[in-house]
């Protein structure tokens, strides 16, 4: 059966500072890389971002999606039914990236998805890859803004 393979990584200079999303996406033999920067952010935003960018390019819902990412919070949240308890309860108690976690959450009802902890900065050429992506994207000169960071934050 075809599947979609994802790799995904986020990087920040600072947490909070300026951050950066990489994500690959890979089909049969077609491969998309893509990636974003923003001039305040942190890292689990852009780790979660890098999953949720991906994801809203693929334009076969019907197709299984394995996706690959070196942060244990985004792959236990997912795979432990973290974010599902989080939906549940409203985010109580202060939960962060409120906004990113319900984007990813609408989302991922349209797909069949596993998520899968890749040891990041190892031997893993997609990993790394997506790292390069990541901080290249954080180093850039086109920053976006990540508005509700920001404004959550008080700086707009």
């Amino acid at each position: 059966m075809d599947v979609i393979t994802m790799y995904t990584d986020g990087a920040s200079r600072g947490n909070p500072g300026r951050g950066g999303y990489g994500t690959i996406l890979m089909y049969n033999h077609h491969r998309k890389e893509i990636s974003k920067g923003f001039r305040k952010t942190t890292n689990n935003r852009m780790e979660l971002m890098a999953v949720i960018e991906g994801l809203k390019l693929i334009k076969n819902p019907e197709l299984p999606v394995v996706i690959y990412s070196d942060s244990q919070y985004v792959v236990r949240a997912i795979e432990e039914g973290w974010l599902k308890n989080w939906v549940r309860t409203d985010f109580k108690g202060g939960k962060k990236n409120r906004d990113l976690w319900l984007s990813y959450y609408q989302l991922s009802k349209q797909f069949k998805i596993k998520m899968k902890w890749v040891r990041g900065h190892a031997d893993n050429p997609y990993n790394n890859r997506c790292d390069e992506l990541a901080t290249a994207a954080a180093d850039g000169n086109h920053l976006g803004i990540d508005h509700v960071y920001e404004s959550e934050a008080g700086l707009i």
